[in-house]
C-alpha cells in the first residue's frame, strides 16, 4: 500500500460507506471489507493505521450476531466502533451490551469528557448534538475502559481505553446530523492512528488510471455516456487510461430532459473519442408498456441498456470491457454487503444474468458524488460537465409515478425546464446539490377560467448535502417556489397543482422511485 491506509470493517449498517466518505475527507485513504471476508492474517498483511466497525442492524448477544475474534484488539491497531461496533467491542472484551429501557433515534444532546482523544479539538464543547440510532446500549464497560460520553437516556454514549488505543462512539460521527463528527473523526485518524493525511484525488486518479491499463491492456472498451457527471468523468478517465480502445455511446432512452439529448451530442462532439448516439426510445416504451412498479422499471430499464449495447458492440466488432459509473451510493443502496436493499440502480441490481462482454469495469465505485466532481476537475473536465446536475440512469421513467406515456414524458419535460430554469434565475443551481420536478399518478379537481379541471399534481423536490447518502430539504425562498408554481401551471397542460416535497433523507430518499 503507497498511502497511508485505514480498514474499515463493515456490519451492514446503512451509514457505512459514510464513514469511508468521511475518512476520505480527511484524506486518508481507506477501503471498506466486510467483517467475515477478511482474516487475522490478512489484516496483519495490509497493516492498516487504523480499524474502524461499522454500524449494524443486529443485536451483539443474538444467536446469529456478526462478530469479530478477541485477536483483532491485540493486534497493537487502534480501533474505533461505532454504534454496533462499539457494543461488538465492548461485548467481545468482556463488557455487557442490554437493551434500552428508553431507545434514542435522532438528533441528541451529548455530553463529551474532553480528555478522550476523540473529543480533545478545542473546537468540540462540552455539551453537543449528536445523531443516535439504537435500541441497544453498553450498561458495562470491559475492563480498563473509560466511559467517555454520555446522554439522558444513555450511560456511556462512548468509552475508550487509552493504553490500547481503543475507542468507542454509539453515535453517529459520520452522519451530518452530529455536530462536529468529523473532527471527531479526524481525531481518531490524526492523534490516535499517526495518520497525516497523505491521499488526494491526483493520486486517485494516477493509481485509476494506471490500473485500468493494467486490467484493458489492447483491449477495447464500451462505456454508456449520459452526459451526466458519473459517466462523463468515467469517459474522462478512460480516455486518459486507453484512448481510442474506447467507444462512448449515448443511448437516448427517450427518458432525458428537455433538449438534453442534443445537448451531450453537441458536448462531446469534438471530443478524441469514438462517440455513437442512439435513438432507442420507442424501443424502451414498449418494453415498459403497462408497468408501473419502480423496481420493475429500473431492471427492466437496465436490462434493455444492455441489450442495446450488446446491438452496438456487434456493430462495433470485438469488445471486451462495459465500462460503467456506478459511484459508492448506488452500490450502498443496491443492498451492498449485509445491508438492506432500498432501492435497485440500473448499473447495479438491474444487469441481466448473461452479459455480452468479457467483464464489467466501475472505476468509479469507491467515490461519492463530490469525490466524482472533485476528479472531473482534475482531469480537466468542463466545469458544465462537472456541475451538471446529478440524474438517475434510467431518467424520468422514475420521475413519473405509475405507467410512462407520452404525454406524461412531455408533461414533465417541459415542467421540469421551468422548475430548473427558475432555480437558475434566482442563483441557487449551485447552492441546491438535486432538484427536480415528480408528475405524480394523483389528479385533483382545480379550476382555470371558469372552467373545473381534473389534472395531475406535480411535485417539486430539492435537496442540499455533501454526501448523497443524508439530505436536508432545500429552504427554497417561497417567491422562488411562486414563480416556478405560477408558471407551471399556466403553460404546462394537464397540471393544476404543484407541490413542495419538505422530507429528509431519510427516512425518504432523494428520488421518488
Amino acid at each position: 500500500m503507497t498511502n497511508e491506509y485505514v480498514l474499515i470493517l463493515d456490519f451492514g449498517g446503512q451509514y457505512n460507506q459514510l464513514i469511508a466518505r468521511r475518512v476520505r475527507e480527511c484524506n486518508v485513504y481507506c477501503e471498506v471489507k466486510a467483517y467475515n471476508k477478511v482474516s487475522i492474517d490478512e489484516i496483519k498483511s495490509l497493516a492498516p493505521k487504523g480499524i474502524i466497525f461499522t454500524g449494524g442492524p443486529q443485536s451483539v448477544y443474538g444467536d446469529d450476531a456478526p462478530s469479530v475474534p478477541g485477536e483483532i484488539f491485540e493486534l497493537g491497531i487502534p480501533v474505533l466502533g461505532i454504534c454496533y461496533g462499539s457494543q461488538l467491542m465492548a461485548h467481545v472484551l468482556g463488557g455487557k451490551v442490554e437493551t434500552c429501557t428508553v431507545s434514542e433515534y435522532g438528533k441528541t444532546e451529548t455530553s463529551y469528557d474532553k480528555s478522550c482523544a476523540l473529543f480533545a479539538d478545542s473546537e468540540i464543547p462540552y455539551h453537543a448534538v449528536s445523531w443516535m440510532s439504537h435500541t441497544d446500549f453498553i450498561s458495562k464497560v470491559p475492563e480498563g475502559f473509560r466511559i467517555a460520553a454520555h446522554t439522558a437516556n444513555c450511560p456511556c454514549a462512548a468509552m475508550y481505553n487509552e493504553e490500547k488505543n481503543l475507542y468507542a462512539v454509539q453515535f453517529h460521527p459520520e452522519v451530518n446530523h452530529t455536530q462536529f463528527g468529523v473532527k471527531m473523526l479526524a481525531s481518531f485518524l490524526n492523534d490516535v492512528c499517526g495518520c497525516t493525511g497523505d491521499w488526494t484525488m491526483e493520486n486517485y486518479a494516477e493509481k485509476a488510471i494506471k490500473d485500468i491499463r493494467e486490467k484493458v491492456g489492447d483491449g477495447k472498451v464500451l462505456l454508456a455516456l449520459s452526459g451526466g457527471v458519473d459517466s462523463s468523468v468515467l469517459a474522462a478517465l478512460l480516455s486518459k487510461a486507453v484512448g481510442r480502445q474506447l467507444t462512448c455511446i449515448f443511448v437516448d432512452h427517450g427518458f432525458m430532459r428537455k433538449n438534453e439529448g442534443d445537448e451531450v451530442e453537441a458536448a462531446f462532439k469534438d471530443w478524441d473519442i469514438n462517440f455513437v448516439r442512439v435513438n432507442a426510445k420507442e424501443q424502451f416504451m414498449g418494453k415498459l408498456r403497462g408497468v408501473s412498479d419502480p423496481e420493475t422499471k429500473r431492471k427492466t430499464i437496465g436490462e434493455e441498456f444492455i441489450r442495446v449495447f450488446e446491438a452496438e458492440a456487434r456493430k462495433i466488432g470485438h469488445v471486451d470491457f462495459l465500462a460503467q459509473g456506478t459511484i459508492y451510493p448506488d452500490v450502498i443502496e443496491s443492498g451492498a454487503g449485509d445491508a438492506a436493499v432500498i432501492k435497485s440502480h440500473h448499473n447495479v441490481g438491474g444487469l441481466p444474468d448473461y452479459v455480452d462482454f468479457k467483464e464489467i469495469i466501475e472505476p468509479l465505485r469507491m467515490l461519492f458524488k463530490d469525490e466524482t466532481r472533485k476528479l472531473g476537475q482534475e482531469l480537466g473536465l468542463s466545469e458544465t460537465l462537472v456541475w451538471r446536475q446529478p440524474f438517475p440512469g434510467p431518467g424520468l421513467a422514475i420521475r413519473i409515478i405509475g405507467e410512462i406515456t407520452d404525454e406524461k414524458l412531455e408533461i414533465l419535460q417541459d415542467a421540469d425546464w421551468i422548475f430548473r430554469e427558475e432555480i437558475a434565475k434566482a442563483g441557487l443551481d449551485r447552492s441546491i446539490n438535486q432538484y427536480f420536478a415528480v408528475l405524480t399518478n394523483n389528479r385533483s379537481v382545480g379550476v382555470m377560467g371558469d372552467f373545473r379541471t381534473y389534472d395531475y399534481t406535480l411535485a417539486l423536490r430539492a435537496v442540499e448535502t455533501t454526501d448523497f447518502m443524508t439530505a436536508e430539504f432545500s429552504r427554497i425562498p417561497y417567491d422562488v417556489l411562486e414563480a416556478a408554481s405560477r408558471r407551471i401551471v399556466n403553460e404546462v397542460k394537464n397540471i393544476n397543482r404543484v407541490c413542495y416535497d419538505i422530507t429528509t433523507k431519510p427516512p425518504a430518499t432523494i428520488e421518488w422511485e
